[in-house]
């Protein structure tokens, strides 16, 4: 399996395969708008639009860690587009834990496990990489910017 077998609604709630994106080097991250990581948001869209051509960022914003993405869709779009001028992929709202979590973040985490095995996301602005042939490659964890695993995306054109 790979990250093309898998669907989300975007952030309007039109299904989106994952394989639009195939031959991308792809970035997914869960997201909130009010979380200490949120100005993170900038270095994705900074490389985003620097390498678009090869590379995408999906972002997937998730409201179960300290409830910091409260807001509907439409207030979510909104604040991305004001505050940091996104382009990237916005999905809808999502679950990455527990019975509700969305399949696409149960085979991310269970591809690519977290510190000593867990497969448990423990926060906002998780990031995994995924290569060309959409397999996951690396799990980056809250606090690494978008700034620090620029090297590690280049290597994967």
């Amino acid at each position: 399996m790979n990250i093309y077998d898998y669907s989300a609604n975007d952030i309007m709630g039109d299904k989106i395969s994952l394989s639009d994106f195939k031959d991308k080097v792809i970035l997914v991250v869960n997201t909130a708008s009010t979380c200490g990581f949120t100005p993170q948001y900038e270095g994705l869209e900074a490389l985003y639009k620097k390498y678009q051509d090869d590379f995408v960022v999906l972002g997937f914003p998730c409201n179960q860690f300290g409830k910091q993405e409260s807001g509907d869709e439409n207030s979510i779009a909104e604040f991305c587009q004001l505050n940091f001028s996104t382009s990237f992929p916005l999905f809808s709202k999502i679950e990455v834990n527990g019975k509700n979590e969305h399949p696409l973040f149960s085979f991310l985490k269970k591809s690519l496990p977290g510190v000593m095995g867990s497969q448990k996301i423990k926060w906002n602005f998780t990031k995994f990489l995924i290569n060309k042939e959409g397999i996951p490659v690396q799990r980056y964890a809250p606090t690494t910017t978008p700034e620090s695993i620029e090297d590690d995306i280049k290597k994967l054109f």
